[in-house]
């Protein structure tokens, strides 16, 4: 059949190139070329032979099919009509044709008409996948997703292999929070048709609405090769990369989206917070102030947009826009946070408590209010309240080693030793490196009269302390021979990577940093043995999962 379709191909092509002013070899040739699945190349010699003969029904036909594929349906629908209006009483259409009506006149708004045209087709067809596929469709539209389910079924059992029905039961199975069920269905239908993207990015967005942002990622990244053009793929690999934690990757696709849709408030909202999350607040609120002109009093943007101000110390701006935020949505407990956040810092303890005991009251499931009030408690030398929190904190979020270090600080105030031993050796678990825990400790330990014991954790802090002072001089050292190494000084940036790593031998940056330089003066050899040492660094530094909030 397809070598039948090629030899038609090349046959119909040379006929238009010989006669380009008849019509029947125009409209074959579109026949021929919609039938090779390539409707953007049949629809102008369609458009040829129905303007060279505007009253023959097959190309009518097919032009109305090849608007439907190319999604231009305003003029799909147009071509049904008229082939409607062509013959008297109207011709019956096959399937395939009554399923594309459908869908034209359900996406111009015509509901009605289009599960009329769709029931009366399945009265001489009541066997067929696609008609029960288009009308699940339909009825997905309208939210009715039991009927949608039950017409996926039914068509799926006439057909297994209809990949639509699997992407469009996956897709239903996605609004309705079952991602799991999604994944399924949505993985079916991409197997069915590998080639097709749009199937390929709802798997993505399924998988990770599944919690599976690797491989959601993976099946991303294909949809990418093959099609690098398509926004929807781009987009979602962005965002699931934004909720691995994966900020720095996912900027630069959200500003791909952003310039090829420079109106959407979620593209404007979404590149605004990967700037945040890299660091770039002063960058991110143009943005932001973009989105909230386009959606002026959006709650979720004023949060955003007050958290970019608090990134870049703009209290007051920060405390308006959450405010702002809480005019329109009065119990959303993340502003009341935010905004207790806020004005903690401004200085305003009463006000911060105000809100920051709303949002606890809101949502008592959130670990973060109860912190900060914890904190501001044991500011105000409130240490009972401050001791009450806390525990909440660390009972909502048993891995906040803060949380553990300021309990324990909390219950040495309060003259509860025992107490105060197990919280400060839980932070010391939680934050090996820091010293502050250790010195807590070993003040404890000594009025505990356990001196042998404070001796060895005042010797353990005595040591991070010396580390974290040789890690932040390796860091003025790096940093000092990346501005050196910019302006093409290769020799003096040496020098400084150099004493970065002789600072801090576990610094994988600095030796790669000086392997690079050293590989610029010709010394391969060198750059060779620093480049192994930041491998091997590499490989032994754990990869900790990035924590999500919210």
């Amino acid at each position: 059949m397809r070598s039948d379709l090629q030899t038609a191909h090349v046959m119909f092509a040379k006929v238009v190139s010989l006669a380009p002013n008849v019509a029947a070899g125009h409209a074959a040739f579109g026949a021929v070329l919609l039938a090779q699945g390539d409707a953007k190349a049949a629809m102008p010699e369609l458009e040829l032979a129905h303007a060279l003969d505007a009253h023959d029904t097959n190309t009518i036909l097919n032009l109305a099919l090849t608007y439907s594929q190319l999604h231009q349906y305003t003029k799909c629908v147009e071509m049904f009509q008229q082939l409607e209006h062509a013959n008297n009483p109207p011709p019956a259409l096959t399937p395939e044709a009554a399923a594309a009506y459908a869908t034209a006149l359900s996406a111009t708004n015509h509901l009605e008409a289009a599960q009329e045209q769709l029931t009366q087709a399945l009265v001489s067809s009541p066997d067929d996948a696609t008609l029960h596929d288009a009308l699940g469709t339909l009825f997905a539209q309208q939210q009715r997703y039991n009927e949608a389910n039950t017409e996926f079924q039914r068509a799926l059992e006439l057909n297994a292999e209809l990949a639509s029905a699997h992407y469009h039961l996956g897709s239903v199975y996605l609004n309705q929070n079952d991602p799991a069920s999604a994944v399924t269905e949505l993985t079916r239908a991409s197997d069915l048709a590998k080639t097709n993207v749009d199937y390929i990015v709802q798997l993505g967005r399924a998988l990770r609405a599944n919690g599976q942002d690797e491989t959601a990622i993976q099946v991303l990244r294909h949809a990418m090769e093959l099609d690098s053009t398509s926004t929807d793929a781009i987009y979602e690999l962005a965002l699931t990369l934004q909720s691995s934690g994966n900020a720095h990757e996912a900027l630069p696709l959200f500003e791909k989206v952003e310039e090829a849709h420079p109106g959407d408030p979620a593209a404007l909202t979404n590149l605004g917070l990967a700037l945040v999350q890299t660091g770039d607040a002063k960058s991110a609120l143009p943005f932001y102030l973009r989105a909230l002109k386009l959606n002026p009093g959006n709650p979720t943007l004023c949060e955003d947009l007050g958290v970019a101000y608090l990134q870049q110390s703009d209290l007051n701006h920060a405390i308006e826009q959450f405010r702002d935020g809480l005019n329109t949505d009065p119990n959303n407990a993340y502003l009341h946070y935010d905004l207790g956040l806020a004005l903690k810092l401004k200085d305003d303890p009463t006000a911060s408590i105000t809100e920051l005991v709303t949002a606890e009251r809101m949502a008592p499931q959130l670990p973060d209010p109860p912190y900060t009030l914890g904190v501001l408690y044991m500011q105000l030398g409130q240490f009972e309240q401050s001791q009450i929190e806390l525990e909440k904190a660390t009972l909502l979020r048993p891995d906040n080693g803060d949380a553990w270090a300021l309990l324990g600080t909390i219950y040495k105030q309060t003259d509860q030793p025992q107490k105060a031993i197990d919280a400060l050796q839980r932070a010391i678990q939680l934050m090996p490196n820091q010293p502050s825990p250790h010195i807590t400790l070993a003040s404890i330990l000594s009025e505990e009269g356990d001196h042998k014991g404070a001796a060895a954790e005042r010797k353990i802090a005595e040591d991070l302390t010396r580390t974290a002072v040789s890690h932040q001089r390796a860091n003025f050292a790096l940093d000092s021979g990346k501005a050196l190494l910019s302006r093409g000084q290769v020799a003096d940036a040496i020098v400084q990577f150099q004493t970065a790593v002789n600072a801090d031998p576990t610094f994988a940056e600095a030796h790669l940093a000086l392997a690079n330089a050293l590989a610029q003066q010709g010394r391969n050899a060198d750059a060779a043995i620093e480049r192994q040492k930041a491998l091997q660094l590499q490989l032994a530094t754990p990869v900790s999962a990035p924590v999500v909030s919210r």
